[in-house]
């Protein structure tokens, strides 16, 4: 007889696809296939090909073995839909990366006019608690540490023979107490608000990408970025103690999402979501249209500054910094003037009379009395916003940002003099450019194109 106290006891089903693409909405299943556990041993194995009546994209069929000859004459989903249906009944549904697994059989149901709907455990998640101290947790990472050996990789029933061999280690290696512990937290439903189908938690997936939540008439009321969609989304309703949690709880109707290869895609999507689109409860949007940037004029102080549009300017990088907003700009150098003892009143912070405040309570060196030279004031002037100057492009040419995540889905942007290819100076692009040249995001690759083209060129060359 199962363990009671066993969480993996009962019926348990490990199941992987393999797809077109990763978009479950858009993208088909190619290949499925179920491995059915009873108290950790394996009581039945079973998979198919599957005809997805679409052409399977070159680079899937390269990265699965999959070709559009062998799923010819295989069956279509429809086929297939009563049998694996009737195999997943009452199970618990364990997957790697669940939300893509489980997102793609509910949307191929969908299409049949079925509703499917099973508990699920992620293994990605499960792996993360399991060992909490390691880094990575992809199919292949998780084999390497745990020992799992497997002759069919990125095959459906290759890979849902890892799960399977993966719970039957993890209920050896671990208490029952410890390991029931850590399933029903992962099996908890993340608390949505009422007027949200509850079952979007069982879509989400696990993996980066770009939140937006609607309100009423389709408002858009919020953009977000996440590194995993799955658990940072929900994480706003969660326990709403900020302000704008609290509104979105009472305000939110709809939620769509959109998945990127990487975190680096992520930020770029939410930065031109936000942009574009001006969600209502996106704090950086208020007041910010193109950027906002500080300047130095040619009056006869040479140190009155001016807070400007970057839209305005035809170099960005004539300026020092790159603001979402004029408060911030000005708070940027009311804090500078602060620092280096600057005169607010040549800053033109102040206007007025006689000596700046900061000169009565000694904080400025006395450029407005006669104390300090125009010269040496506007001298210090450049050299304390010298920090804030756009930095010069650090390549020869163009550049790309290249992600690509574990099912094969690739993005790649690119750049030259920080500007995204086709698009307009944008600060946000800069910022988010320059913070990745900086710290590298993981799973990110950096290309200089000119040098990529140069070698090219010489490969073809004639000897």
């Amino acid at each position: 007889m199962p363990r009671t106290d066993d969480p993996l006891a009962g019926p348990v089903a490990c199941v992987d696809l393999e797809t077109t693409g990763g978009y479950a909405a858009r993208d088909r299943v190619i290949e499925a296939a179920v491995i059915l556990l009873e108290d950790g041993r394996e009581t039945g194995a079973w998979s198919t090909l599957v005809n997805p009546g679409v052409r399977i994209p070159r680079a899937i069929q390269q990265f699965t073995g999959i070709s559009e000859a062998m799923v010819a004459d295989a069956p279509t989903f429809a086929q297939i839909a009563d049998e694996l249906a009737s195999r997943l009944e009452g199970r618990l549904f364990v997957a790697h990366n669940a939300r893509f697994d489980y997102g793609f059989l509910r949307a191929e149901f969908r299409r049949l006019g079925r509703r499917f709907r099973a508990p699920v455990l992620c293994t990605v998640r499960l792996s993360r608690a399991l060992t909490p101290g390691e880094r990575g947790h992809n199919l292949d990472a998780v084999m390497a540490r745990w020992g799992i050996a497997c002759d069919a990789r990125h095959r459906a029933q290759g890979d849902a023979r890892v799960l399977a061999e993966l719970l039957q280690m993890a209920r050896a290696r671990f208490a029952h107490a410890e390991l029931g512990g850590i399933v029903q937290r992962l099996l908890a439903a993340p608390r949505l608000p009422p007027a949200i189908d509850p079952a979007i938690a069982d879509e989400l997936p696990e993996g980066p990408g770009v939140y937006l939540i609607h309100g009423e008439d389709d408002a858009l009321l919020y953009v977000g970025k996440a590194k995993n969609l799955a658990t940072r989304m929900p994480a706003h309703f969660a326990d709403p103690r900020a302000r704008r949690d609290q509104e979105l709880a009472k305000r939110a109707r709809r939620i769509d999402w959109i998945e990127t290869a990487g975190e680096f895609g992520a930020l770029l999507t939410e930065a031109r979501l936000v942009r574009e689109r001006r969600p209502l409860l996106n704090r950086r949007q208020r007041g910010a249209d193109e950027g906002w940037t500080i300047r130095l004029g040619d009056d006869a102080s040479g140190a009155r500054a001016s807070i400007v549009p970057l839209a305005a300017a035809e170099d960005p990088g004539d300026g020092y910094g790159t603001f979402r907003n004029a408060r911030d700009a000005r708070c940027a150098l009311e804090g500078l003037a602060r620092a280096h003892a600057l005169c607010a009143k040549q800053l033109g912070l102040e206007q007025g009379e006689g000596s700046c405040v900061g000169f009565a309570f000694g904080r400025c060196r006395g450029a407005c009395a006669g104390r300090e030279s125009a010269a040496i004031h506007a001298l210090r002037v450049r050299m304390a916003l010298a920090g804030l100057r756009r930095r010069a492009w650090p390549f020869d040419g163009p550049i790309a940002i290249r992600e690509r995540d574990w099912r094969g889905m690739e993005d790649c942007f690119v750049f030259d003099d920080w500007r995204l290819e086709g698009r307009a100076w944008d600060p946000e692009v800069y910022r988010i450019l320059a913070g990745f040249l900086e710290r590298p995001l993981p799973g990110a690759e950096m290309v200089p194109l000119a040098a990529a083209r140069a070698a090219t060129r010489d490969a073809g060359a004639d000897p």
